[in-house]
């Protein structure tokens, strides 16, 4: 029987990191010192669309993509911007941010409510083409 659940390893997981709201995402979203990391499934951006100017790195790979000394090491993680994660509802993000900031990445946050919260405020998004052919339904 597990010790810990979800709901608790994000509420911890927020106490370490910066939590952000949709609305302070979207006053800082354009400036060039913020990236935004989508961090969900690819699948879930060719159904539902990203926010635009948000770099794609799926949950899986972001430890190996931020460790410079990994052999899948991304650059984009080297540029010294602030970078604030976002999943669909907010938890995947919050143990990601809490994950790479514990690797020394920073600034970090997360986005609070994750994409779905950004699409429920009525804020842009946009489509996202697949580079890999779609699963069949």
């Amino acid at each position: 029987m597990i010790t810990k659940g979800i709901k608790e390893l994000c509420a911890e997981a927020e106490q370490e990191i910066e939590t952000m709201t949709v609305e302070q995402v979207m006053a800082v979203k354009d400036d060039p010192d913020v990236q935004l990391v989508d961090i969900r499934d690819v699948r879930e951006l060719w159904r539902d669309g990203a926010i635009g100017g948000s770099m794609h790195a799926p949950r899986g790979m972001l430890e190996f993509w931020v460790d410079p000394n990994s052999p899948y090491h991304r650059e984009d993680f080297a540029s010294g911007k602030k970078f604030i994660f976002y999943c669909a509802g907010g938890m995947r993000s919050a143990l990601a941010a809490q994950s790479v900031h514990r690797m020394g990445l920073a600034p970090v946050a997360h986005m609070a409510g994750g994409y779905g919260a950004w699409v429920k405020a009525g804020y842009p998004t946009e489509e996202r083409e697949a580079k890999l052919p779609k699963p069949k339904s």
